[in-house]
């Protein structure tokens, strides 16, 4: 295959999954959800041949102009576009694909800001992936986006599984955006600067920390921090979607 004028396999970060499991794996949660599907990084082709057969209309985009005129020739049923995934429209109801690793921050981040979609299902590196789903505690990032979005993890799959094969094993997970959001969209800006600030703010437990964000009297935020369920010797890591919520309706109100 000659070189993309974007860059070498290296910089485009191109490790193909080749495991027919995990392959039909994607395709299975995919077959559950309902609407057309955009696969983002599409490649070679080979969850492309398996999102065609779930006879949903199937947009592939690809950064590499060489494999998008390949695909087009071998799926001719399959609408093949020539485009960064950072910059295409993401309004398909479902997105699906196998990201390229070494962009994976920003194209969750474009993910999770915009776009219309309802169910985005990826295959990341396996410490996204885990992070993301609060395996182990929640990211900063999860936590801003927990109100509007859900994050499960559909287990772990081996570097052997691509090609060539990357120094970290992949993370196969799905996001669905809430029918109902636990916050008021409106309120998202102000809502992501109170959890940015929570996770880095100073005080020595939660309910001091909070107290200092906030200028909320302790007093009211312990009385918030046991309506939401949360010990105030917990570190922010720890409290779920729901808990940061009430949390955040308590002082914010």
């Amino acid at each position: 295959m000659p070189r993309s004028s974007h860059g070498g396999r290296e910089e485009l970060g191109q490790n193909f999954l080749v495991h027919t499991p995990t392959l039909e794996k994607i395709a299975a949660i995919v077959h559950v959800t309902t609407g057309p599907i955009l696969e983002i990084g599409a490649g070679s082709g080979a969850l492309t041949r398996h999102l065609a057969d779930l006879g949903r209309p199937l947009t592939a985009i690809d950064i590499d102009e060489h494999r998008v005129a390949e695909l087009r020739r071998r799926m001719p049923g399959v609408t093949v576009e020539h485009a960064d995934v950072l910059e295409h429209p993401l309004s398909t109801p479902v997105v699906a694909g196998n990201v390229p690793f070494h962009i994976t921050t920003p194209i969750l981040r474009r993910l999770l800001t915009t776009g219309t979609w309802q169910d985005a299902v990826l295959l990341t590196q396996w410490e996204v992936a885990r992070r993301r789903a609060g395996v182990g505690g929640s990211t900063l990032l999860t936590a801003q986006t927990a109100p509007w979005f859900t994050f499960t993890l559909h287990g772990r799959v081996p570097s052997t599984a691509f090609r060539p094969r990357p120094g970290v094993d992949g993370g196969l997970l799905h996001i669905v955006r809430r029918r109902t959001p636990l916050v008021p969209i409106e309120q998202r800006r102000a809502y992501e600067q109170f959890v940015r600030a929570v996770f880095t703010g100073r005080g020595g437990s939660l309910d001091r920390i909070v107290h200092q964000v906030t200028r909320v009297p302790r007093g009211r935020v312990k009385g918030a921090l046991g309506r939401a369920g949360v010990d105030s010797r917990a570190l922010p890591r720890d409290l779920g979607a729901e808990q940061w919520a009430t949390l955040w309706d308590d002082v914010h109100n």
